[in-house]
């Protein structure tokens, strides 16, 4: 497979808007992707297809994917804001859509489970189970009576507090309200793991520079066509439950050479594995020239994980790995099947 970058997907994506011809499509597919013909023309005919991106360092897991539906995107589009639609997924314990503006009644739900608490009460500033900055693990140890039979719910008050305190607090200033994570020795800048990821190219700046700009800067430079939404989820991955607070940033394509819909969820918290994550999803209708009415619906997910270094890290990324893929797989058919059965 030819080696690329997570954003250089921007690129291709770009020119497949409905004025190109399938030859254009089979040239981002094949080239810029590396996908066989028999991929190319399985996909065509309803088959998802998910693999990995080469990575730059054993922490980033980048992973692609594609289906062809026969449907409008804005099916898509309507799905994809729906986050209650999650609740069918066995995966997702428990998810939440925030108020604007946002109210503490809006993250019942939102909880740590008993192993986190227990962990919790042992957590030390670079040693923690639990991904949170050192001012919440010390305001943990100085707010909570850990000997009263509600201290479970104490935990979880204040959870559920901190997390609405740090929603508000980004809507007002942005990337640089995300703080740190002091779980390990080296301290994690979260603003700055982000501004990293999303540098893995350069090539969206040039071709969604409005996107781009906004996922930096929020709030400033809002584009006009871009609406925001911000959700939470309690989900099993297969190895702890992990809490999950992310933006979600829906661009609607203003010209012809724009994707129809250009959708970014950008996590702002996770208590386990996620430092950083970002998932770049497009729709880009089929090709004028078809005679089958529909649009392809392309991923692009990329996350900085802890753990993945050394022989048993590696060990933990193969796996990892592995169900990122088979569950984007799985998740593409589902989304396929959910588009095309609706009238």
């Amino acid at each position: 497979m030819k080696v690329i970058a997570l954003l250089t997907l921007v690129s291709g994506i770009s020119v497949l808007s409905g004025s190109q011809s399938k030859l254009d499509l089979n040239t981002f597919f094949t080239k810029n992707i590396g996908l066989s013909q028999d991929q190319v023309t399985g996909m065509r005919s309803g088959k998802p297809v998910a693999l990995t991106l080469k990575s730059r360092t054993p922490n980033e897991v980048f992973v692609f994917g594609a289906i062809y539906i026969k449907a409008d995107p804005e099916k898509y589009a309507k799905f994809a804001k729906d986050v209650y639609r999650l609740r069918e997924f066995p995966q997702y314990l428990a998810v939440g859509k925030f108020s604007n503006p946002p109210q503490l009644s809006d993250m019942k739900g939102f909880a740590f489970d008993k192993d986190d608490i227990a962990a919790l009460k042992k957590c030390k500033p670079g040693d923690c189970m639990i991904q949170l900055p050192a001012s919440r693990i010390e305001e943990l140890h100085r707010s909570i009576n850990w000997s009263a039979p509600d201290a479970a719910h104490q935990v979880n008050q204040l959870l559920q507090k901190t997390a609405l305190q740090r929603l508000i607090a980004y809507q007002r200033g942005g990337n640089k309200i995300l703080g740190q994570y002091n779980d390990r020795s080296h301290p994690t800048e979260v603003a700055e793991q982000f501004k990293y990821m999303i540098s893995y190219s350069k090539v969206l700046p040039t071709y969604l520079p409005g996107f781009y700009n906004y996922l930096l800067n929020y709030p400033n430079e809002k584009p006009a066509n871009v609406e925001d939404a911000f959700q939470w989820a309690k989900v099993d991955f297969g190895l702890k439950p992990t809490l999950r607070v992310t933006h979600l940033l829906t661009m609607r394509g203003s010209g012809p050479d724009d994707p129809v819909y250009a959708i970014a969820e950008k996590q702002l918290y996770s208590s386990h594995y996620f430092e950083t994550a970002l998932d770049l999803t497009f729709c880009i209708r089929d090709s004028k020239e078809s005679k089958q009415s529909g649009f392809y619906l392309i991923k692009a997910m990329g996350s900085e994980q802890a753990g993945l270094t050394g022989f048993k890290g590696s060990i933990v990324r193969k796996v990892a790995v592995g169900r990122s893929v088979s569950s984007l797989e799985k998740l593409l058919t589902v989304i396929k099947t959910r588009l095309e059965s609706q009238k």
